[in-house]
């Protein structure tokens, strides 16, 4: 009987949450540039990971400070509008909740 190795994604071996795959498919699909390394959509799968992480570590602090047990989007908002970096970041892409339907 032959010994079979078990399939480890990429997302396992580079010890992420975010799926590599899916990443690099984005970038694929999104024509940015004519070469790809195989090294891209690892990075571009953590530093995803770590801002999200930061992100929601910093709308606990602020539901936990506001007395919540859960985090809302308006903890998310308001997290984003108050930290000068981010609010950068997100500059184009966030809407304001007087904005939401």
């Amino acid at each position: 009987m032959a010994w079979r190795r078990q399939r480890r994604s990429c997302s396992t071996r580079a010890k992420l949450q975010f799926s590599v795959s899916r990443v690099d498919r984005y970038l694929r699909e999104g024509n940015y540039c004519r070469r790809l390394s195989a090294s891209a959509p690892v990075l571009l799968a953590g530093i995803l990971e770590y801002l999200t992480f930061n992100i929601l570590v910093m709308a606990a602090e602020e539901a936990f400070i506001r007395g919540k047990k859960h985090i809302t989007p308006e903890h998310l908002c308001w997290v984003i509008q108050n930290n000068r970096q981010l609010s950068q970041l997100f500059e184009e892409n966030t809407k304001s909740l007087d904005d939401l339907p």
